[in-house]
């Protein structure tokens, strides 16, 4: 292989347990815009969807990126899907649902055991 190519791998979920993952190889001195215009993996999606659409959040590596961050060789580059509901609100609801008996770490004990063991 040339060495004025980057292997790059860029992975998109766009759906739960679907994942789909795109070998690209790219000149050096390549940003993720260039990556995300590589692998067409927009062209699929309706046309009111954008590269450039805030909801899609980058990383490298599971590390927050730019569009202008330089890819080096090997990088994996990941669009993360925008979150359809907050963990903490979820993890919230979820306790005031089942209540604090059956909640936490000590929530099964054997019988006649003291509280908390």
């Amino acid at each position: 292989m040339a060495s004025n190519l980057l292997r790059i791998t860029v992975v998109h979920s766009s759906h739960p347990r679907e994942v789909s993952e795109h070998l690209l190889e790219l000149p050096t001195l390549s940003t993720v815009n260039d990556a995300l215009l590589a692998c067409q993996l927009f062209e699929n999606f309706p046309s009111n969807v954008s590269i450039h659409d805030e909801k899609w959040t980058l990383g490298v590596w599971g590390r927050p990126v730019t569009h202008e961050y330089l890819l080096r060789d090997e990088d994996r580059l990941e669009i993360y899907r925008p979150l359809k509901v907050d963990p903490k609100v979820a993890r919230r609801e979820r306790f005031q649902k089942q209540g604090s008996r059956a909640a936490g770490l000590f929530a099964t004990r054997r019988k006649g055991a003291k509280p908390g063991y």
